[in-house]
C-alpha cells in the first residue's frame, strides 16, 4: 500500500477518535447549557463535570494529531484548507480555548455569580465550536475549497446549505454522544434519577441526528450532487447502512433495555459509518481536481512522518488506554 494511502487511514482515524472523544466532551457542555437552573441542574452539571474532568484535555491531542498530520502529509490541502476556512477555524480555536478556560475557572470559583459566568462561557463555547468545525468539514465535503491560498470565497465557502446542516449535524451528534457516554456514567455512578433524565435525552437527540442527516441527504442532492452521488453508491453507501443500522440498534437498546454500555458501541459505530462514509465518498480527491496523490508529500517526508509516529504510538497509545480505562473504573 502507498504511504499516502497509510497516512490518510491513519489520519482519518485520528479525526474519528477526536468526533468520538472530544465530540462528546461538547456535548457535555451541551447538556451542562440545558440543564436548567443552577439547583435543578446541579446534579447533572455535576455529572457532566465528573466524567469529562479527568479526559477533556487528553482528548484534544486527537485533534492535534491531526492538524500536525494533515499539515505534514498533504501541506498543499492543508494549506488551501487554513487559508480560505480561516473564519470558522479562528472561531472554533477561539471556542476550544474559551470552552477550557471556562471549564478551570468554574471548578475553581467559589461565588455563585462566578459559577454561573464561566459556566455560561462553557456551555457556549461547547455549543459553537462543533458548529463551526461541522461547517469546516461542509465546505470541504462540498467541493467550496478549490486549491491555493485564500482561493475560495472567504464567506460562502462555510456559510452554506451543506455547511449550515453540517454544522448542526456536529453539534447533534455530539449531544448525542454525551447523552449516551453520561447515560451509562449515572449507571455506574447509582443515580436512577440521571440514568432516566440522560436515557431521555439520547432518545431525542438520536431521533433528531437521524433526522438531519436525512434532511443533509437532501440538500446534498440540491447543493452537492456530486457527493450525493458517491455517498449512494459503493463502500460510502455500505458504511451508510452501517451508520443506519447502529442508530437504530442504539436507539432501540435505549429504550427496551438497559445495556448502556452496548448502547456505548453501537452510538460509536453509527456516528463512525457516518464519518467513513463521507471519506470514502471523497476519496482519492481532496479538494476540486486535487487526488490524493497528487497532494501527498514525498515518500521520504511521509516515511519519516509515519515512522515518527509509530514511535510516538508506542508510548502514546498505552497512556491513553490507561487513561480512559482508570477513569472507567473509578466508580465501578
Amino acid at each position: 500500500m502507498p504511504l499516502s494511502e497509510i497516512l490518510l487511514a491513519v489520519l482519518w482515524l485520528g479525526v474519528t477518535a477526536y468526533v468520538l472523544f472530544g465530540g462528546a466532551d461538547f456535548g457535555g457542555g451541551v447538556w451542562d447549557l440545558l440543564a436548567g437552573g443552577a439547583e435543578r441542574g446541579s446534579r447533572q452539571r455535576a455529572l457532566v463535570e465528573h466524567s469529562i474532568g479527568p479526559v477533556w484535555e487528553a482528548n484534544h491531542v486527537w485533534l492535534i494529531f491531526v492538524i500536525v498530520l494533515a499539515w505534514t502529509g498533504v501541506p498543499s490541502v492543508f494549506a488551501a484548507v487554513s487559508s480560505t476556512l480561516y473564519i470558522p477555524l479562528t472561531l472554533a480555536a477561539l471556542g476550544i480555548i474559551a470552552r477550557g478556560a471556562a471549564f478551570a475557572f468554574r471548578k475553581a470559583s467559589t461565588e455563585l455569580w462566578q459559577r454561573r459566568l464561566f459556566g455560561a462561557a462553557f456551555a457556549f463555547s461547547s455549543l459553537v465550536t462543533p458548529f463551526f468545525l461541522g461547517t469546516v468539514a461542509g465546505a470541504i465535503a462540498s467541493g467550496r475549497v478549490p486549491p491555493g491560498i485564500a482561493a475560495g470565497d472567504l464567506v460562502a465557502g462555510w456559510l452554506n446549505p451543506t455547511s449550515l446542516v453540517s454544522g448542526a449535524l456536529a453539534v447533534g451528534t455530539a449531544a448525542y454522544l454525551a447523552a449516551v457516554y453520561l447515560t451509562r456514567d449515572a449507571q455506574r455512578a447509582g443515580e436512577p434519577g440521571l440514568v432516566s433524565a440522560f436515557r431521555r435525552r439520547a432518545l431525542a437527540s438520536g431521533v433528531v441526528v437521524g433526522a438531519l442527516s436525512v434532511a443533509g441527504l437532501a440538500v446534498l442532492r440540491a447543493d452537492a450532487p456530486r457527493l450525493f452521488a458517491e455517498l449512494t453508491s459503493g463502500a460510502a453507501l455500505a458504511f451508510l447502512v452501517l451508520s443506519v443500522g447502529s442508530g437504530v440498534v442504539s436507539l432501540g437498546l435505549l429504550a427496551w433495555t438497559r445495556a448502556y454500555l452496548v448502547v456505548r458501541v453501537s452510538a460509536a459505530l453509527a456516528v463512525a459509518g457516518l464519518l467513513w462514509g463521507w471519506g470514502a465518498a471523497q476519496y482519492p480527491r481532496l479538494l476540486p481536481g486535487v487526488t490524493l496523490r497528487e497532494a501527498a508529500a514525498t515518500d521520504a517526508v511521509l516515511g519519516a512522518a509515519l515512522g515518527a509516529l509509530a514511535v510516538g504510538a508506542v508510548l502514546l497509545v498505552p497512556s491513553l488506554l490507561w487513561l480512559y480505562t482508570m477513569f472507567q473504573r473509578a466508580d465501578g
